[in-house]
């Protein structure tokens, strides 16, 4: 063992208090690795780091109440020379990225072997990268895309006039258009023009589509929507679909 690897202090912070107790049993096994707390949510993991000043951090990216990446933000607020390692159950670019973003030093599946895990503790304590160049330059790339088309979505919501708000959040309410016409107590090719004028300004195919996106912007108060088929990402493409 090298004499700059001893002593490497780690805090894991993971919900399933189970899985984090496991793993710190196995990364304790190594020499060089020592588990000075095993947190259950974000926001006890930031004040450990702050009263421990850990060298590495694993933190499971899906928990509820804080999450992964804003636990790394946090993190790395109050412990500048933590390297901090993001840990999930699948293989999602954007996490990647978003992670990074964060300032996670790195992204690993929670699947990875014991000793792949070691190592990418000892990795990240030497400031060496855990994740491929250009996997991470990938991934940054198409967040800043996706960001770029959320500025202009944002844009375009602007664009509509209350009543078509009005529409949106009814539609998104999950009343039918006869409902929606009734209550506004115009026609019904009036209320078809009105959702029209909607898809077009905003760009999407359907009313799916105009809802989604009004949840994912904030545009429209959303109490139930289980009524709503959510395509994956908060934003699918189904096919086109009549206004009426």
């Amino acid at each position: 063992m090298d004499a700059h690897e001893a002593h490497i202090s780690v805090i894991i912070v993971d919900d399933h208090r189970a899985f984090g107790e496991a793993l710190a049993v196995a990364l304790d096994k190594e020499d060089d690795l020592e588990v000075i707390v095993v947190a259950v949510d974000g926001e006890s993991a930031a004040d450990e780091a702050a009263a421990r000043q850990p060298d590495v951090v694993l933190v499971d990216l899906q928990m509820p109440g804080i999450d992964g990446l804003e636990t790394s933000r946090r993190i790395r607020a109050v412990s500048k020379e933590t390297a901090v390692v993001v840990l999930t159950g699948s293989d999602d670019e954007l996490a990647l990225g978003r992670a990074i973003q964060a300032g996670a030093h790195g992204f690993l599946r929670k699947t990875a072997a014991v000793q792949d895990l070691a190592e990418a503790v000892r990795a990240a304590h030497r400031g060496e990268p855990l994740n491929a160049h250009d996997e991470v330059e990938f991934a940054l790339r198409r967040l800043r895309r996706l960001r770029a088309r959320d500025d202009d979505i944002d844009q375009r919501f602007d664009r509509l006039t209350r009543r078509e708000l009005q529409i949106l959040q009814l539609l998104a309410d999950g009343k039918a258009p006869d409902e929606i016409a009734a209550e506004l107590g115009v026609s019904r090719n009036t209320l078809r023009t009105h959702i029209q004028n909607i898809l077009m300004k905003l760009g999407v195919h359907s009313k799916l589509d105009a809802i989604v996106a009004a949840i994912r912007h904030g545009r429209v108060t959303t109490e139930d929507v289980s009524h709503v088929e959510m395509p994956p990402e908060l934003r699918a493409a189904p096919d086109s679909e009549e206004a009426s």
